[in-house]
């Protein structure tokens, strides 16, 4: 490579994970290609796109990437209180197990987030409607080849670089070249996830009454946990209510390609009947208001034993896929990407293998903890059997119990690793 000459990665996915690491490896001084077999932007923020929460480092690497903080704040609502609370589905009615008014996490929508990321990058480094095929590494473990299908035309391409990063997810095709084996865990529920949007019925009976039941929307993260059930609730920028129902099932027949269900009208009634015997009818009006609303199935996986080969590197859910009770998935895909590249620019193109070594040295011991913890956190929330405990009951929760419910615990919760400093 000729000193003027940049180094090459080609990411594939185009999701949060993907326009992160486009976004850290041209600050590294990398040039950057991205493949997403979605057709466009739009298709990628698909309208199932929900809530999340960004922790305070994952707020600070974004800002930095985009260059103007105001742009994060002002499409964010803040999240400072985690508010365990134990609802009686009989008598409908709530008291807190848990309180924390230091959280710090800002709420955003998916595909806001993935808006503001993707619109400050140059839009010819993405391809769009590319399937990824195969890759294959050179003898000296210098540069990679990626085949992909332009699913428009069936053409084949091929694309040479210097790094492949796989952001392709939870399933990713790319890990299961090393992986064979690898098999998704099920954790043994589902969830039913919505946003509604409230535009023009601020003051409706729904959004009056659900502001009465739950005082401190727009700035709290609420977990209603009822008999092997919770729930959570928390308010987005520009009149929108995300809410989550996590519901105890066996593992579906679903799609290889997917871990969301599609759901017919019948099931959503369904599921609308079943919230009347659970919620606060505040929080049932909320949900049968929604549209569209969705089902997840909760996967995650054992936490791996290495996250790179030669020049490829797993970056997001790919590398660790996670359950969602920890809010950790993006701001995970976010930390992955701004540690690698910081390790890239760092140990520069030709010293590849020390950076990614490092990557994987950072991240490995903190992703695969916060997996497993999060993976703990879920089966408490659901009542579900653990070695070292009782089912959880939010009726008969000791506070000492409660505190386990709580987002502060989760291991490096306030970590900021030193090549970040």
């Amino acid at each position: 490579m000729s000193e003027k000459e940049k180094p090459k990665a080609v990411v594939v996915g185009g999701s949060i994970a993907g326009v992160a690491c486009a976004h850290s490896l041209i600050t590294a001084g990398w040039e950057v290609v991205v493949l997403e077999k979605s057709s466009s932007t739009t298709t990628t923020r698909s309208p199932t796109g929900a809530g999340l929460g960004l922790d305070p480092l994952a707020q600070r690497l974004v800002q930095s990437w985009l260059g103007r903080p105001d742009l994060l704040h002002n499409s964010t609502l803040p999240l400072t209180v985690d508010l365990n609370q134990a609802t009686v589905s009989e008598k409908k009615v709530s008291w807190t197990l848990a309180r924390d008014e230091n959280l710090k996490f800002r709420a955003a929508l998916w595909a806001d987030l993935h808006a503001l990321l993707y619109n400050l990058l140059p839009s010819n480094i993405f391809f769009w409607g590319h399937l990824f095929l195969s890759f294959c590494t050179s003898d000296d473990k210098k540069s990679v080849k990626i085949k992909a299908k332009v699913l428009q035309t069936d053409e084949i391409i091929e694309i040479a670089g210097n790094l492949l990063v796989a952001a392709d997810g939870c399933l990713s095709s790319i890990r299961q070249n090393f992986l064979p084996d690898f098999k998704l865990r099920y954790s043994g529920y589902c969830a039913w996830r919505g946003v509604l949007d409230f535009t023009g019925n601020e003051n409706s009976e729904t959004v009056t009454g659900i502001r009465r039941a739950y005082p401190e929307l727009g700035k709290c993260l609420y977990f209603d946990l009822g008999s092997c059930t919770h729930g959570v609730l928390y308010e987005l920028q520009n009149r929108r209510l995300n809410w989550i129902w996590y519901v105890n099932q066996a593992e579906p027949e679903l799609q290889r390609n997917s871990v969301t269900m599609q759901v017919s009208s019948e099931m959503v009634h369904k599921m609308h009947q079943e919230a009347e015997k659970v919620w606060v009818p505040e929080l049932v009006g909320v949900m049968k208001e929604t549209k569209d609303p969705f089902l997840n199935f909760i996967y995650d996986a054992d936490p791996l034993e290495q996250i790179f080969w030669d020049n490829v590197v797993l970056v997001g859910d790919a590398a660790h896929p996670t359950t969602p009770h920890g809010l950790r998935s993006t701001n995970m895909s976010i930390l992955d990407a701004a540690v690698l590249g910081k390790c890239l620019a760092k140990w520069g193109a030709e010293n590849l293998q020390s950076a990614l070594r490092e990557y994987q040295s950072i991240r490995l011991p903190v992703v695969s903890k916060q997996v497993l913890h999060a993976r703990r956190m879920g089966r408490i929330k659901q009542g579900l059997l653990l070695p070292d405990r009782k089912p959880f009951d939010p009726k008969s929760a000791t506070s000492e119990d409660c505190q386990d419910l709580q987002q502060q615990n989760m291991p490096f919760f306030n970590d900021v690793p030193m090549i970040l400093m």
